[in-house]
């Protein structure tokens, strides 16, 4: 077993191989950007080394810094967490030159599995079923169109070195083809420097259901299978396993396949094979086919422990130090169900735009297995991805199991950055997937009522003037001196968007009245009565304001005297909705625009979003350029008739 490893990656991957190593003994040494200075894996390691800065291609994706921090500070293997260096084989090659053990595949493995062409290719002749389409290199625009017709509509287009949904896009018909080829292939060489993509048939009724595998190189085992349908544009939202609806002869036929495929290029370590599959007519062994193998560690491999009982990232640190698989195909069992839900920092009424902002209040349930990599008080950065923390429950059946993960959401409290809580607790309530009805499509399908806007709870509103007045026992503070015994009081009570009257009507007893709806609140032996009733919600008090949790999630924020505010722009002005890289600039002053017509691009947390214009009309001032990186609701296209 190793004695020091360096663990190449940040955030709450970072953290979890920290737990493990520490767990066995192993020391480690943390990477960090200068965002990340004061990270939670920084902290938590056993010594850390300054990489570089906030942007990865400045520090987590210098591999030969990395290999020279490892060295200076005897380390004797690295691992890559996923995302960054974890599937580039150029660095594993380079790392293995140091001297160094990577903690995972070969560089021949990744570059064999690296491109889904040649990926695709080398799984049909390991006798693995592939999707009907095109892998080719003739890449020429007519040459892809006839290859499209030849499959048959829809399909979709994928770029070759791609991953996370960036260039893929589905084309229903032939004259869509040409726009969306464009589009495809100039996402793909933006994120991946590689514009080639290839074709596939579009599977009507989608499910995408992986194999965990393991190797050490010479053989391989699976430990079942993760179910990763509920997608949102191609990312995924909430996992399990296993698999609703899996039969035992579908399971046998995934999972020998899935070996076939590791053991046919020598896998050593955690990967993951990932499937299509046809659910329209249940789970059939004739009915999945090879999409591409994930050369690294999965976000969702936590459900897969919680089922099998084993470590997933001691088994890697096992086999990278020498020893073989540590447990046969036969010694392997499922126990139960589990779920990962992602919490991410991001704005679900504005379409999901990715958000920042400082952690000022979070609390995580202790019923629940957290993966996370932030604290209270730690900052949401535009460099990184807005992952908060993987939300894992574990139960005897998938009943329990969901349940379970409702409950864990519901006990989740993030203030200081708006987050998509209420929006995976309605995909926990949703009726088809609590059947276990799932496909790729779900979510698109019921989106609107899943990202429904109800008024905020009236209960919880009350309980935030209360907080708001000083008079609650937060969680972050205690009652200001002089109220805990609530001498009698009348006054107005302001916050941004609203007021209300409070009234103290004696001690722990008080009645607030908004919009002329009066709400008479109690405190008894550390619980909350609202209007004569016992309310299990919680107040925590922070620098935002007051946030109340377990009647959907409020805050509200106070009015600062000092601050005189900012008018709203008007429908001519567009703002960056977040922070970001302008990547492109469409338009020119004096160019008239359409309503949706594209103006620019912004890059920002690995993704690029299309900003559009609102409304028709000319463009009068252009506030930025092609490589300004901006602030959000920073300006950036002005049309005429504007009246900032």
């Amino acid at each position: 077993m190793f004695a020091k490893i360096l663990i190449a990656n940040r955030g709450e991957i970072a953290c979890r191989v920290i737990d493990t190593a520490r767990r066995l003994g192993v020391r480690t040494v943390a990477v960090y950007s200068d965002a990340d200075r004061d990270a939670r894996h920084v902290a938590m390691a056993d010594e850390a080394v300054h990489i570089g800065g906030p942007a990865p291609r400045d520090s987590y994706l210098r591999g030969d810094t990395i290999i020279r921090a490892a060295l200076d500070t005897g380390a004797q293997g690295i691992h890559p967490g996923y995302g960054f260096l974890s599937e580039n084989p150029n660095f594993v090659q380079a790392v293995d030159q140091a001297g160094l053990a990577f903690i995972g595949p070969s560089a021949d493995a990744i570059r064999k599995m690296g491109l889904k062409d040649a990926a695709k290719a080398l799984m049909e002749q390991a006798g693995v079923p592939v999707v009907p389409g095109y892998h080719g290199d003739n890449q020429d625009a007519d040459h892809l169109a006839a290859q499209a017709a030849a499959i048959g509509y829809p399909v979709l287009i994928k770029a070759v070195a791609g991953g996370g949904g960036k260039g893929m896009r589905l084309v229903e018909t032939p004259g869509a083809f040409a726009a969306a080829l464009q589009s495809a292939q100039g996402e793909a060489a933006t994120a991946f420097a590689n514009p080639a993509v290839l074709i596939e048939k579009y599977i009507r009724k989608p499910r995408h259901i992986e194999v965990q595998v393991f190797g050490d190189g010479t053989r391989a085992v699976h430990l079942f299978e993760r179910d990763c349908s509920l997608q949102r544009r191609h990312q995924k939202v909430i996992e399990e396993a296993p698999a609703p609806g899996m039969t035992a002869e579908m399971r046998q036929a995934m999972g020998a396949a899935a070996t076939r495929a590791a053991e046919a290029i020598g896998y050593s370590g955690a990967g993951t094979i990932e499937f299509i599959v046809d659910g329209s007519e249940g789970l059939r062994p004739d009915r999945f086919w090879f999409m591409e193998m994930n050369t690294r560690l999965q976000v969702e491999h936590p459900v897969t422990e919680l089922i099998t009982g084993i470590d997933l990232v001691e088994w890697q640190l096992r086999v990278a130090s020498g020893e073989s698989l540590p447990a046969r195909q036969q010694d392997l069992a499922i126990t139960g169900h589990a779920f990962e839900a992602r919490l991410y920092a991001e704005d679900v009424p504005a379409g999901f735009l990715p958000a920042t902002g400082t952690l000022a209040h979070l609390r995580f349930p202790e019923h629940a297995r957290i993966e996370t990599g932030v604290r209270q008080g730690d900052t949401i950065s535009p460099w990184y991805d807005p992952m908060i923390a993987k939300i894992v429950t574990h139960g005897p059946t998938r009943a329990i199991a969901l349940r379970a993960l409702e409950t864990a959401l519901a006990d989740t409290e993030v203030a200081g950055s708006v987050t998509n809580v209420d929006f995976l607790g309605a995909l926990t309530r949703h009726e088809g997937f609590g059947r276990g009805e799932v496909d790729t499509d779900l979510i698109a399908r019921d989106l609107d009522a899943l990202t429904a806007q109800t008024p905020p709870d009236p209960r919880a509103l009350a309980l935030a003037v209360i907080g708001l007045a000083g008079l609650a026992p937060c969680q972050n503070r205690e009652p200001q001196p002089g109220t805990v015994l609530w001498q009698p009081l009348r006054r107005s009570v302001e916050w941004q968007g609203g007021q209300a009257v409070l009234e103290v009507l004696g001690p722990g007893q008080a009645r607030v009245t908004i919009d002329g709806q009066p709400h008479d609140i109690a405190r008894r032996n550390g619980r909350w009565w609202i209007d004569g009733g016992p309310c299990a919600a919680r107040i925590a008090c922070h620098d935002g304001g007051v946030s109340v949790f377990g009647l959907g999630t409020l805050t509200l924020t106070p009015i600062d005297p000092l601050d005189r505010g900012a008018e709203e722009a008007g429908g001519g002005l567009t703002l960056s909705p977040m922070p970001g890289l302008v990547k492109a600039v469409f338009v020119t002053p004096g160019q008239h625009v359409a309503a949706g017509d594209r103006l620019a691009i912004l890059e920002a947390m690995k993704m690029e979003h299309t900003l559009t214009a609102a409304r028709d009309g000319t463009v009068a001032e252009v506030l930025t350029h092609e490589g300004d990186q901006v602030e959000a609701g920073a300006p950036l296209i002005r049309l005429d008739g504007d009246d900032d």
